[in-house]
């Protein structure tokens, strides 16, 4: 989430994720997810910054360590007679 003020109007605009957000005046800031645009970009003050943290982690800690020690686990090879 991006926080942004114009020079111009001083409005502040807050982006979203998927709706774009636009201050109106002769700049046009115009802030969507974390993309933002202007046609003056040094008339732009970037008020806050701050990612929302996303985990891709399903499993936890012991899970992995488990899958660590399967992974590195010996196997035995079987030999079968063949008729």
């Amino acid at each position: 989430m991006i926080e942004v003020r114009c020079k111009l109007c001083n409005t502040e605009l807050k982006s979203h994720s998927t709706q774009t957000r636009c201050c109106g005046c002769t700049n046009m800031v115009t802030v969507v997810g974390d993309k933002i645009t202007a046609l003056d970009l040094s008339k732009v003050v970037m008020v806050n910054n701050f990612q929302l943290k996303s985990s891709n982690k399903y499993l936890s800690d012991e899970d992995m360590m488990f899958q660590e020690e399967r992974r590195n686990r010996d196997f035995r090879r079987l030999e079968f007679e063949v008729r």
